[in-house]
């Protein structure tokens, strides 16, 4: 009976130290984490990827292997902001990695942008970090001062911004954070050599009336909203000067700020966020934008330095 008690004992007094083990690093390989959101984005890509291996941590998948003959792991962040933060850290925390390369699609907030472009901004912002004002006699009243350099508000909503810092730059109040200038720059030089597509397959199931673009700048915002509204979509556009919006970019951008990660997002745009003519197009057209992006994320990969 003593002897049960005292295994019994040693096993729990071991169990933390085995369940920290689980919790170390998975590879120590240097890769690139290419990221996408969920399975159509996943399955644009997860062809290209020579010897893969697979991870479960957490629910989620990580598969290493080689992507055009570059170290990666390819993962979903899952869907919205709070699974986007958190697996990012996740993915930090698990494996060496030397840079975040985001493939996935969006709703297009620039008037010049047409479903199946890929865009790749210089800056994100979370277009929800706001204040909630009280309506008073006198107009809106908010909680707090609103920064002069702050985006204007939409009736009751005015954008705080977030305060994030790192080991480099004490925390301080961002309305916008920006991707590596570096992967920035390769991406405008990988644009000129990718022909984007216009049916989704052989079938045509899904074909454009026009080529497709890609564009290297400007500014997208996320939030955990799927926007489909032609009035809040105008406002992000004047308010924020964005040409993109998703569920997703700008966490794994803050998430990256926050561990001094290079990070870059290439987003196609599958619907207009509001903008569609009759109907949200998302579902028409995610497997093309899916495709679009995955096929620039595939030449930008190859593009890396070794």
């Amino acid at each position: 009976m003593i002897r049960r008690l005292l295994i019994a004992v040693a096993a729990l007094i071991a169990t933390p130290a085995a369940a920290q083990q689980d919790r170390g690093r998975l590879d120590d390989t240097p890769r690139t984490v290419v990221m996408t959101a969920f399975p159509p984005e996943w399955d644009a890509l997860v062809g290209s990827v020579e010897q893969p291996r697979e991870y479960r941590v957490n629910g989620l998948t990580f598969m290493t292997g080689t992507m055009a003959g570059k170290p990666v792991v390819l993962m979903q962040s899952a869907v919205s902001m709070v699974n986007a933060a958190m697996n990012t850290q996740l993915v930090l925390d698990r494996f060496r990695v030397k840079r975040i390369v985001f493939s996935g699609i969006a709703g297009g907030v620039d008037p010049q942008l047409s479903i199946g472009d890929v865009i790749v901004p210089e800056n994100w912002g979370q277009y929800l970090e706001v204040s909630f004002a009280r309506q008073t006699p006198k107009g809106w009243v908010t909680p707090e001062p609103v920064d002069a350099g702050a985006p204007a508000n939409w009736g009751m909503m005015f954008p705080r911004g977030v305060r994030v810092g790192n080991e480099a730059q004490p925390a301080a109040r961002h309305y916008l954070l920006g991707v590596d200038p570096q992967l920035l720059a390769l991406a405008r030089q990988v644009a000129g050599r990718v022909t984007l597509r216009r049916c989704a397959d052989a079938a045509k199931a899904a074909c454009l009336d026009h080529a497709p673009q890609i564009v290297v700048g400007g500014t997208g915002v996320s939030a955990g909203v799927f926007a489909d509204n032609a009035q809040f979509r105008t406002y992000l556009h004047d308010a924020w000067q964005a040409r993109v919006l998703d569920m997703e970019s700008a966490a794994v951008v803050q998430v990256a700020y926050a561990n001094r990660v290079p990070a870059v997002v290439f987003r196609s745009l599958s619907d207009l966020a509001g903008g569609d003519e009759h109907a949200n197009q998302m579902t028409t057209f995610m497997a093309l934008s899916s495709v679009n992006s995955a096929d620039v994320v595939r030449a930008f990969v190859a593009a890396l330095p070794d």
